[in-house]
């Protein structure tokens, strides 16, 4: 059986109020090419299908005729698909009875008192495995499950959310059927994109470890981290990443998908997985890449772009020192970009800070929400004279934290 695993599409995203619908189109001109050429017999979707709670219905659209599509290509293809933290649950799960007609599988929400709710158990003639489809849970979905001493813990929640599903799945499973879990959240030690994720730290835990995962998984299909990475280590305990950059952080990544292949051999399972590389649609770039140069250099760099060999405009961000006192360093800017094609994505002011670190502050407060809420907080403080040279104390990062996980939770009501 072969096994595709992606995540994190973010359909509906707009890049710096630039629309990428027709780049998310052609991923899935891509996938499905890939998925008939691989021979894939599962896909599985990780999570954040959607940019926002409340995608356009042009994304909607979107994914139900790609579905459509790789189903007429695919007659025998199973998908699964997860809600992830930017999904609505209640959205995902509104069209369940018409896409398991395409054989797709939607989980939106865990119900403590149903684990069995997540598990996804497919027999046919091409897809045999049991698959625990973990969605992103919220503090809300683990409130039984987190009690302690203590009080709520949302990382045991999490691990006792995993386990009850885990020993449904297991309990019915014949030794030959691999078993495969889904999830979407930050395992620690994941490398994080941090001004274009979400951070999921709810009651102070930022993260959970890998030993929530029972190791009969076979393979352990993570969202969320936009990184594609290795997980403790483990060859299949893997985030697929996102299929194209989020933000200029990720230019440098190498986007991909999963290719799971499972096989039995000696009675026992083998499990192989090897990345497939994701050509990029639209490149991303950001001027200077190193250190910030005076607005004359930075011109220099801009009127010297070659982009003969982009089929279609790049992303072009640059970024000026706060320091830097023409005041005339946007008109410069302009005319440089004068008669070049590409999808301008605004001016980055950086500042040294009294650590002599970078820290950007951002011109266009319409890219405000891709930063971390606690970095905000951190240059809140660090920019008021009252406060400068101080830590953000950890009883205002808690209510904080708690805000934002209220906030995450009446989204999707």
């Amino acid at each position: 059986m072969k096994v595709l695993h992606t995540s994190d599409w973010h359909l509906g995203q707009q890049f710096y109020e630039h629309h990428r619908a027709d780049e998310h189109q052609q991923f899935f001109n891509w996938l499905i090419d890939t998925l008939v050429n691989e021979e894939i017999d599962l896909l599985l979707v990780a999570g954040d299908i959607y940019h926002t709670a409340t995608p356009p219905a042009s994304s909607e659209n979107q994914l139900y005729q790609f579905i459509k599509n790789v189903k007429k290509r695919c007659p025998t293809l199973q998908i699964v698909i997860i809600a992830g933290n930017h999904d609505s649950a209640n959205r995902i799960m509104t069209a369940k009875p018409l896409l398991a007609q395409f054989d797709t599988h939607v989980v939106g929400r865990f119900d403590a008192n149903n684990p069995d709710d997540v598990v996804i158990r497919i027999n046919t003639d091409t897809v045999n495995a049991h698959i625990v489809a973990m969605p992103f849970l919220r503090a809300s979905d683990v409130t039984t499950l987190s009690n302690t001493e203590n009080g709520p813990d949302y990382a045991q929640g999490i691990a006792k959310a995993y386990q009850l599903s885990s020993e449904c799945a297991l309990k019915d499973k014949p030794d030959a059927t691999p078993l495969l879990i889904m999830g979407h959240l930050h395992a620690k030690g994941g490398d994080i994109s941090s001004d274009s994720e979400r951070n999921l730290i709810i009651g102070g835990e930022e993260s959970v470890t890998a030993q929530i995962f029972t190791d009969q998984a076979n393979y352990v299909a993570l969202g969320h981290l936009h990184k594609a990475q290795k997980v403790a280590k483990s060859d299949t305990i893997r985030y697929s990443g996102t299929p194209m950059p989020m933000s200029f952080s990720e230019r440098h990544y190498k986007h991909q998908v999963c290719i799971v292949e499972l096989a039995i051999a000696n009675q026992q399972i083998v499990v192989t997985v090897n990345p497939l590389y994701i050509p990029r649609a639209a490149e991303v770039i950001l001027l200077p890449e190193g250190e910030c140069v005076p607005v004359e250099q930075l011109c220099e760099q801009i009127a010297a772009l070659d982009l003969s060999s982009y089929s279609q405009p790049p992303y072009l961000r640059v970024k000026l020192s706060a320091g830097d006192t023409d005041t005339t360093f946007r008109e410069q800017i302009e005319k440089a970009l004068e008669n070049k094609a590409v999808n301008f994505c605004g001016i980055e002011r950086v500042r040294q800070t009294n650590k002599q670190q970078s820290s950007a502050v951002f011109e266009d407060l319409s890219q405000v929400e891709m930063l971390n809420p606690q970095t905000l907080l951190e240059q809140a403080f660090a920019n008021n004279k009252d406060m400068a040279g101080q830590s953000v104390p950890d009883e205002l990062k808690t209510l904080l934290n708690e805000v934002i996980a209220e906030l995450a939770e009446q989204e999707q009501l």
